[in-house]
């Protein structure tokens, strides 16, 4: 949920990765997706909404895959540190929604 808030506190850095082809501004995609991370944060939290929150997680996680693959993109000729954070994060896109997805199954 931390990363839901950084979207609306210091949400710069995040309008840099949104994808040039995404309809409207780069602010409105930071925003819209620090509310998604809030509500399904929220909704994993609660053994009631446990269920349809990790769904909603592994959503969300496919959902921010254009913005890593643009990070990674456009940090392709940073120095190494760089490229190695911006490359990581795109493998990782896969076992976080398997975990997602997990939970789901053993919130049903």
């Amino acid at each position: 949920m931390t990363m839901g808030v950084l979207h609306g506190v210091a949400p710069q850095p995040f309008d840099t990765i949104v994808p040039p082809w995404l309809p409207g501004t780069a602010r409105f995609w930071t925003y819209a997706s620090g509310v998604a991370e809030l509500a399904v944060g929220a909704a994993v939290a609660a053994p009631r909404t446990r269920r349809l929150g990790a769904l909603a997680a592994a959503a969300l996680f496919v959902a921010v895959l254009p913005a890593n693959v643009q990070m990674a993109w456009d940090w392709r000729r940073r120095p190494w540190p760089y490229r190695a954070i911006a490359f990581g994060r795109l493998p990782l896109q896969a076992p976080m929604v398997a975990h997602a997805l997990r939970v789901r199954r053993k919130a049903g």
